[in-house]
């Protein structure tokens, strides 16, 4: 055998073992090799699943470099239908220049500092990227101060998704973004936090915020903007602290303003549902002043949005100096303030040429329109057309607010039942579907999904009323949802994109 052949077998054997060796399942947890998540450091490499097994993990933990690639990713999650928290410490991991990183089914409660942080080290031109959390729960935060359960610090193309957030510090966000881009947000519930849900700045831009629900979130649940070091921003040129930043599909309910601009530009809030905010719909504000860098905050659109007030609110739009007011666009939102039978409407910036006034005629538990609300089919097109709070497809012209109408569905306000509206106990919506399906029951059951070749891939529970099952991992194809009722049970087809 010659001494090239020789190498070319040596270099293939290694390269084999190499390759086995990529698609590795390491196990954590009490009675495992590894009893410590800080094993993750120095032992996980491209492709490799990381299993957290049930048990209370106290940090911080600090992992840095982790790099998963497009087709290898990195997944670190806790073991399904075990009960996986990380409790205490400063925070729980603290993970910086990781990239290709899916996090998920993990609990992250009491931390003193952030309750998970993400960041680039300080190495502005080399962020984490590609991170995506999902079914992750953050709480009970263990500080008051400018705390946040989930820190983002140059952080590119990541989805956090699915997750819950609750109880945050008094003067923190659920979520606080410094210099992130190209990010989403997406199927989200924010209760009780402290001054946001979540906040975008430092030079972020390009992110989408769609489909979530806020209860209390904060004293302003979306702070557009901010007020951030300058030496922190990202890039270190910017001259917002946000921009182009879309806002839509979401329900968002208390919190002393909905939402705020804040030294943002070119950003877009519309399709959502404000019910009943403390103070203000909406602050225009700016915070880091320096007209010879910054641009005022201005060019900021808010569009085909319901508006619920109560006589808690006088002011409906707060504007603070060095903003360029005159410069936003309103158009096509429908205003309602309850006990004011005569209110001649909100006092804007600038006049919505297609402004709507009356009752909405909305459902205050699945925040679906009547079909003869003021808002049916009085919102302006999107291009491209979005996906409503359910995940359907607004109709054309659209109506305003987050939940399009739905046909029989549409449950009247005076309504005590979903039984009434629907006319044979079960409805799924949409079909076809892509992300996840939405089934609508008149009473509570079981169900069981089959696919085209009769297996059963997974089982629940249905509450009466409307409830969410994620399919987005399903492959393509015919399946059929099987429910089971106390005394009787129904097949629905249904076809996944």
């Amino acid at each position: 055998m010659t001494a090239g052949l020789s190498r070319i077998i040596v270099f293939v054997l290694l390269f084999i073992n190499f390759s086995l060796v990529q698609a590795r399942i390491r196990h954590i947890g009490a009675g495992y090799p590894w009893t410590s998540p800080s094993s993750i450091q120095n032992n996980v490499v491209a492709g490799d699943t990381v299993i957290i097994h049930a048990g209370t993990y106290t940090g911080t933990f600090f992992i840095s470099n982790l790099a998963g690639t497009p087709t290898n990713p990195i997944l670190i999650e806790g073991a399904s239908g075990e009960n996986v928290v990380f409790s205490g410490g400063a925070e729980s991991f603290h993970f910086s220049d990781i990239s290709y990183v899916s996090i998920r089914n993990i609990t992250f409660q009491n931390q003193t500092g952030n309750g998970m942080n993400i960041d680039d080290a300080g190495t502005f031109n080399s962020p984490s990227h590609h991170i995506i959390i999902r079914n992750c729960t953050f709480r009970n935060i263990s500080a008051s101060g400018n705390n946040d359960l989930l820190k983002l610090s140059g952080v590119d193309d990541f989805e956090i998704a699915d997750c819950t957030f609750l109880n945050g510090a008094s003067g923190g966000s659920g979520v606080d973004m410094v210099g992130c881009h190209r990010g989403l947000f997406q199927r989200l519930r924010f209760e009780q936090l402290g001054s946001n849900s979540i906040q975008i700045k430092g030079g972020s831009k390009d992110i989408t915020i769609r489909r979530n629900y806020f209860l209390n979130g904060g004293a302003r649940a979306l702070n557009i903007g901010g007020s951030t070091d300058l030496e922190f921003f990202r890039p270190q040129n910017a001259t917002y602290e946000a921009s182009t930043v879309e806002v839509y599909g979401n329900v968002i309910e208390g919190s002393e303003a909905s939402f705020a601009f804040v030294g943002a530009v070119d950003c877009k809030v519309f399709n959502n549902t404000i019910l009943r905010p403390g103070k203000w719909a909406m602050r225009i504000l700016q915070e880091t002043v320096n007209p010879s860098r910054f641009e005022a905050c201005g060019r900021n659109t808010v569009q085909n949005n319901i508006f619920i007030l109560t006589t808690a609110v006088s002011t409906e739009v707060n504007i603070g100096p060095d903003t360029a007011p005159a410069t936003f666009i309103y158009s096509n939102n429908l205003w309602y303030k309850q006990g004011q039978a005569n209110w001649s409407g909100p006092a804007l910036p600038v006049a919505d040429p297609a402004q709507v006034l009356g009752d909405p005629m909305i459902n205050t538990t699945t925040y679906m329109i009547a079909s003869t609300s003021a808002a049916y089919q009085k919102g302006k097109s999107n291009t491209p057309v979005v996906a409503d709070y359910y995940g359907k497809n607004f109709r054309t012209p659209p109506s305003i607010g987050a939940v399009e109408f739905e046909g029989s569905l549409a449950i009247n306000p005076q309504s005590e039942s979903v039984k009434e509206n629907i006319d044979f106990k079960l409805k799924l919506y949409p079909n076809p579907a892509i992300e996840m399906i939405h089934v609508i029951t008149a009473e509570a059951g079981t169900y069981h999904m089959v696919d085209g070749t009769g297996r059963v891939i997974s089982r629940g529970q249905l509450e009466k009323g409307i409830n969410t099952i994620l399919v987005d991992q399903f492959n393509s194809g015919v399946y059929y949802l099987v429910v089971q009722f106390k005394y009787h049970s129904k097949n629905l087809k249904w076809i996944k994109l």
